[in-house]
């Protein structure tokens, strides 16, 4: 495996780094918002989004025929990367979840209609996959899609649907099949939110996001809002999540804190003595620090596996996702010890350690190790999938 960027990806990302200095905003660069600046929709943000878009650096893996530049995924990584490194928006769930899915199995209506929209950034995807009965399990989703004339009518809940309370449309996993196997029953739909049969409402985290659930009431779907084959829904999605596990989880926040976490321990004292001096600290930030360098090493694994094409690396995807959302709230509640009693001050406040950030940061990555599949889902992907062990195991 070659680990290094080559000098064409190397330039590029020089530029992006250039480009991201020479284009800070603080309004949506905060470190801060740990990587939620795109939960979120202001005019600032989605200003910065038409920037990038302008710069043609959404969809750049996409086929040319597309409108993309038919390059590898590294360019998105590398991208991605920066653009957590700097707090900055992501380039978001349309390019990769909906773009790239509507790309290898949508019709060519679908294509027209929304790829251009996609690349331009002039339109904002929630993505509706859990429902309270289902949680990370997605072929165990039972909102019901019942065929009738012209298309289809949905009735059921959905529960945590990031960005329903902005997004323009609704990207919707729905049993259509429920007298097959619960992995081929479902099947995926293009619903606009404005729908009136649509009802969403807001639900506050523990972290500094909003998600939302949504309960779908007669919601009727014409036929040419189905992507793909019927049936073959939890397919997409599954494929889709691989790209999901990957670019929605960067690691530049987590070396970021890292970095933080070590220089508040080279200068900082804890009950009048250097916390550089205690053992037990001394002991954790190496294992942080050990393990940040790990995480960076299967993130990279995972780029050697994906370059070339071809459908995400299953495997390295889960195990990326795995490890590092654990490390990333292992890294706050590391940080929130050796900060003492001090340390649970809430962000904002004057006597907060590091302005609150790891206080803010812990409550943050709750989420994280939950959206995109729980780590119990990913846990039984590597199981079955790399160790060959059977689903009772």
């Amino acid at each position: 495996m070659n680990f290094d960027f080559t000098p064409e990806e190397q330039t590029f990302a020089d530029e992006v780094e250039a480009w991201l200095v020479e284009n800070h905003d603080p309004v949506v660069m905060d470190h801060h918002r740990e990587n939620f600046s795109q939960l979120s929709d202001t005019p600032e943000r989605r200003a910065f989004m038409k920037k990038l878009a302008a710069k043609g650096w959404l969809g750049m893996s996409w086929p040319k025929e597309y409108g993309g530049q038919e390059i590898e995924g590294v360019y998105e990584f590398i991208l991605t990367e920066a653009l957590a490194r700097h707090a900055a928006p992501q380039i978001g769930k349309g390019v990769g979840i909906i773009g790239k899915t509507l790309i290898r199995h949508g019709s060519d209506k679908l294509k027209q209609e929304f790829l251009p929209k996609i690349l331009s950034a002039e339109v904002e995807f929630a993505v509706g996959y859990s429902e309270p009965q289902a949680g990370s399990d997605a072929a165990n989703m039972q909102l019901k899609a019942d065929k009738v004339e012209g298309g289809w009518n949905l009735n059921g809940q959905k529960m945590w649907t990031t960005s329903a309370h902005f997004a323009e449309w609704y990207w919707v996993g729905a049993r259509t099949d429920p007298d097959k196997s619960k992995h081929n029953g479902i099947s995926l739909f293009l619903i606009p939110m404005d729908h009136p049969g649509l009802e969403v409402q807001s639900l506050p985290t523990i972290g500094k996001d909003t998600t939302n659930q949504v309960f779908f009431e007669d919601v009727f779907v014409p036929d040419d809002y189905l992507v793909g084959v019927r049936g073959r829904g939890f397919q997409y999605i599954a494929e889709a999540l691989d790209l999901e596990r990957f670019t929605m989880f960067t690691l530049s926040p987590i070396t970021n804190r890292t970095q933080v976490l070590v220089d508040y321990a080279k200068t900082s004292k804890r009950d009048g003595k250097p916390v550089r001096e205690n053992p037990d600290t001394r002991r954790l930030i190496a294992n942080i620090v050990t393990d940040t360098a790990v995480s960076k090493a299967l993130s990279t694994r995972f780029l050697c596996a994906a370059r070339g094409g071809g459908k995400p690396p299953t495997i390295p995807s889960s195990q990326y996702k795995l490890f590092t959302t654990s490390l990333s709230q292992r890294v706050c509640d590391e940080a929130l010890d050796i900060s003492g009693a001090a340390g649970t001050i809430r962000e904002g406040q004057e006597l907060a350690p590091l302005l609150g950030r790891f206080e803010g940061a812990y409550r943050a990555t709750m989420n994280e190790t939950v959206g995109g599949g729980s780590s119990e889902i990913q846990k039984n992907i590597i199981a079955r999938r790399h160790l060959g062990l059977p689903k009772n195991f």
